[in-house]
């Protein structure tokens, strides 16, 4: 697999031999557009264009190590792979045919013994990011424009995931965006249990009761299974009923859910393993509740902030009072507000402020809304974790939360799926030692 990913590497980049290329049956091949990778199920490149002796083709490009994998990948029972035009190979040991009776022409590659080498060092190497080798060598200048081009790849992934998201919710903006909030409520940990609670949450049922703040956190707080007593720990479960608060809000929400035909999730989804308490689910549904109460960030509110000072200010928000003096139900603590912090209102800014309004950019064919969500992350200052940091080490400089978002997409989707060959990073370690 590994040397069929350089023989990848080598047709989308065409570093073919200096001779001619030749079918096995000996007809000159000229690649005229090496086509689009294919990163999902069918042939390995789309919209290829060759020419076969003096025929020109248009079409898909397969890819294996050797000809019989074909046979193997079961490609040969398989209509996508009818439009394949000509099949790759590093050794061709066998007619390859397709499922509607075809027999494919084949091009047996040469891989340059210096792509090879580079490419073994490249895969055994134990460091990351595996081609930190050649960064240094590589002007800052050329770093940041490929690292401009991944903030827009990353932004375009992100709002795909919004306008999904809107197109399933028949086009509701407010209910899409409510979604996203709430699953980088969770900040990471608990993500998908806070997009799953807030698919649950019946806003137009909640609105009725929207300047009740006691009934909102009754809701929030039922619909994720949290009003049952087996979800508390047991010795904290007899507290939790002589406190009071648990039992009001239990028979809120009893009463709410019998009005609106409500049923909570499983309470299993949430995750409280080596998570800090200021992060518990209970904590982040009562700031969400406040949030949402006061009516200062909703959709409409977001698209009106004109920087990040006023992005800051309406999603300031801070627990309940009965969770200002509790992490959960029965377990006092030391009194804290529990506000969103800065640095937290930073993160739901680039999560889900910013891919938001370049969703909605696209959507309304808004290009300055588009560029205003670009700014914003510009205006934001650079994240400080574990990927940037190793960045950073080798003396790329992150400056805004424009880098760090660049670097994170390029951590995600090249380094740890190893994709280093399609990415200029490793393009430029493949090609070091190429003799002229």
């Amino acid at each position: 697999m590994a040397m069929e990913k350089l023989l990848y590497y080598i047709w989308n980049y065409r570093l073919f031999p200096l001779h001619p290329l030749q079918t096995t049956e000996g007809e000159v091949v000229e690649v005229l557009d090496s086509g689009i990778l294919n990163r999902n199920a069918g042939p390995d490149f789309h919209h290829a264009k060759i020419k076969i002796g003096d025929t020109l083709w248009v079409g898909s490009i397969e890819i294996h190590q050797k000809s019989s994998d074909w046979f193997q990948h079961g490609h040969h029972e398989d209509v996508h792979y009818n439009n394949v035009i000509l099949h790759v190979v590093q050794t061709a040991d066998k007619d390859v045919i397709t499922e509607d009776g075809k027999c494919l022409p084949q091009l047996a590659l040469t891989i340059p013994e210096h792509l090879k080498e580079n490419y073994k060092e490249l895969c055994k190497t134990t460091d990351y990011p595996r081609c930190h080798k050649i960064i240094p060598q590589i002007d800052h200048f050329t770093i940041h424009s490929w690292l401009n081009a991944l903030v827009y790849e990353r932004l375009e992934q992100k709002a795909h995931v919004i306008l999904e998201r809107v197109k399933s919710l028949q086009g509701d903006w407010e209910k899409a965006y409510f979604i996203t909030l709430a699953r980088n409520f969770g900040f990471g940990i608990n993500g998908d249990a806070f997009e799953f609670w807030a698919k649950n949450i019946p806003l137009p049922a909640v609105a009725h009761h929207r300047d009740n703040l006691f009934q909102i956190e009754a809701i929030f707080m039922g619909q994720a299974g949290l009003l049952d007593i087996n979800t508390i720990p047991q010795k904290y479960q007899q507290e939790a009923v002589n406190d009071g608060y648990f039992s009001k809000l239990k028979g809120e929400y009893e009463y709410l859910a019998h009005k609106f035909s409500l049923t909570p999730i499983n309470a299993s989804v949430w995750k409280f393993l080596r998570l800090r308490p200021q992060n518990f689910p209970h904590v982040r549904l009562a700031q969400l509740s406040q949030l949402y109460y006061y009516q200062s960030a909703g959709f409409s509110q977001i698209l009106e902030q004109p920087d990040i000072d006023g992005l800051q200010e309406v999603l300031k928000t801070h627990a309940t009072a009965y969770w200002q003096s509790h992490y959960t139900f029965g377990c006092p603590s030391a009194r804290n507000d529990k506000t969103l912090t800065i640095t937290s209102r930073q993160l739901i800014i680039i999560n889900t402020i910013v891919p938001l309004l370049y969703a909605y950019g696209i959507s309304i064919g808004d290009e300055q809304m588009k560029e205003r969500a670009l700014n914003l992350l510009d205006s934001i200052r650079a994240e400080n974790n574990y990927i940037t940091r190793q960045w950073s080490e080798l003396g790329i400089k992150v400056d805004r939360a424009t880098d760090t978002q660049a670097l994170i997409q390029l951590k995600k989707e090249y380094c740890d799926r190893k994709y280093c060959l399609h990415y200029r990073f490793g393009y430029e370690f493949m090609k070091r030692k190429e003799k002229p």
